[in-house]
């Protein structure tokens, strides 16, 4: 069968550094508050002309840099992103575009948070069936556009970034040694932009908060800090791997107190888990694939250490990966 291994990751964070304190349409007092609820002290804003496809292409260049792959011969792009540049067409089909992958088929993944996952597990699927021998798969977003500036439980929580990994057929032992995905529908309004669909188009909202993307705090948090550590142990399950043979743990950047829960449910070492949340803050379904790439780049991963991946977010989503470099 064939295998799916990682063989390059890129990352790409816009300059615009925003920290706590510049966030000065909240009251001063209030701004201490962002740091001690979920361990963000600074996060990234994409610059007036960068969209959801230029950061996505950033980060893919740089991928495709580290693998000294020329962009013409990658075969497919799957972009995980739930802040696309437009409704229509996909918005990987103009990263292909900037990335001159003339030979790529190019398509969107929607899971928001988990989205990144979602794109692995497709890629690796594409790869083992055949289909291709080499996937880029990148999640980028730029969720400073959708959010209200003006509403503090959503607005200081989120930056923007793009992370990408390519995948290409092994005939080794190292890969992508499973995964699971997982979605409940009945959670679909517990995250959302309400407005722009058409279920609710701009002509009808009654509201132009609608327009802004909303999450029901508790119920998110309940939900992560249940549904992570439950996806962990049935991919432990399904690939037989105990909890110590897990090197690292990247978990997404959602907030620091989510994640200490979770490492509190499982038999890994909080230790292991990775967080870089306090400078970029919440990038949704591209922080587990920006983590990845600081991982790599520390060299701090070796040759057959195991690495999971969990992600969750909007749906509700949620999704779990297990690869052995």
């Amino acid at each position: 069968m064939n295998i799916s291994r990682v063989r390059a990751t890129g990352s790409y964070l816009p300059e615009r550094e925003v920290l706590n304190q510049d966030l000065k349409q909240f009251p001063a007092s209030s701004l201490p508050l962002i740091e001690q609820k979920t361990g963000i002290a600074a996060r990234r804003y994409a610059g007036e002309n960068e969209s959801t496809s230029d950061l996505a292409a950033q980060a893919a260049s740089t991928c495709l840099r580290q693998a000294n792959l020329p962009a013409e011969e990658v075969q497919a792009i799957i972009l995980a992103t739930s802040s696309p540049d437009r409704m229509q067409p996909a918005t990987a089909t103009r990263v292909q575009s900037l990335l001159g992958a003339s030979k790529a088929f190019a398509f969107d993944v929607n899971s928001v948070c988990s989205g990144g996952v979602y794109g692995l597990e497709i890629g690796n699927s594409l790869i083992q069936s055949g289909v291709v021998s080499n996937v880029l798969v990148i999640a980028s977003e730029v969720y400073s556009r959708i959010l209200n500036p003006a509403d503090f439980s959503t607005y200081p929580y989120f930056g923007d970034g793009a992370g990408a990994v390519l995948l290409e057929r092994s005939e080794g032992p190292a890969g992508i040694i499973g995964s699971i995905l997982r979605s409940d529908g009945a959670g679909h309004d517990v995250i959302q932009v309400p407005g722009g669909g058409t279920m609710k188009p701009y002509s009808r909202m009654q509201s132009p908060r609608e327009q802004y993307f909303t999450m029901k705090g508790k119920e998110v948090y309940e939900f992560a800090v249940t549904r992570a550590p439950e996806i962990m142990r049935e991919l432990l399950a399904s690939t037989g791997l105990a909890p110590e043979c897990i090197s690292w743990v990247i978990p997404h950047q959602a907030n620091v107190n989510i994640i200490n829960a979770i490492a509190a449910a499982v038999e890994i070492p909080r230790e292991r888990f990775l967080v870089n949340l306090q400078r970029y803050g919440n990038t949704a379904g591209a922080s587990v694939f920006i983590a990845l790439d600081e991982l790599c780049r520390s060299g701090e991963v070796s040759s057959g250490q195991i690495v999971m991946l969990v992600a969750f977010g909007g749906g509700l989503s949620w999704a779990a990966s297990a690869i052995q470099f």
